[in-house]
């Protein structure tokens, strides 16, 4: 299967396959978390610390050997543009979805790991904040950051850029294996 063009016909921007050894693995990045800007430490379970030690996700990474990377860059009115960044956000996810969907019923990619961009949407709430356990624990998706990748360092190995101009949001997504 050629995941990059998967990625492609799925509205991708861009994608492209990558030697997961040149990605910038760092787990410095958890720090960024504790700061909880986003709200979602601690209140999601694809988010820190609930999902894992960053050592071991940084582990799992590693034990692939490639990457397909994809990037969706969508148009905001502004750069104050929140609600235009939420519904961007929303549209990435669902395609991400879709893949993840594609490559888990791929013989060929049994045991691949996707993974999106920020904290997972399939809930309206997470089952977290009421102690409940994961309602879709098959179809969750964590985020390239939560695993350690400093995704802002992707356009060193990829013709993907992490800022694509005034007034855009950027967001990424990628599917490892062997």
């Amino acid at each position: 299967m050629d995941i990059a063009k998967l990625c492609l016909d799925r509205g991708a921007t861009k994608a492209g396959e990558v030697s997961v050894s040149k990605l910038i693995l760092m787990e410095e990045l958890r720090e960024f978390c504790k700061q909880n800007y986003c709200g979602k430490y601690g209140n999601n379970y694809t988010c820190p610390p609930h999902v894992g030690q960053i050592d071991v996700l940084i582990n799992k990474v590693k034990s692939y050997n490639k990457a397909v990377i994809w990037q969706n860059i969508y148009p905001l009115e502004d750069s104050f543009d929140f609600e235009g960044m939420m519904d961007a956000k929303a549209d990435f996810d669902i395609r991400t979805r879709e893949i993840a969907d594609i490559v888990k019923n791929e013989p060929d990619l049994r045991g691949a790991l996707v993974l999106g961009a920020g904290c997972c949407t399939l809930c309206e709430t997470c089952a977290i904040v009421d102690k409940l356990p994961c309602l879709n624990p098959d179809t969750a998706l964590s985020s390239l950051e939560a695993h350690g990748i400093n995704v802002s360092k992707i356009e060193e190995i990829t013709d993907m850029k992490y800022i694509n101009g005034e007034n855009t949001v950027t967001y990424f997504s990628g599917v490892f294996f062997n």
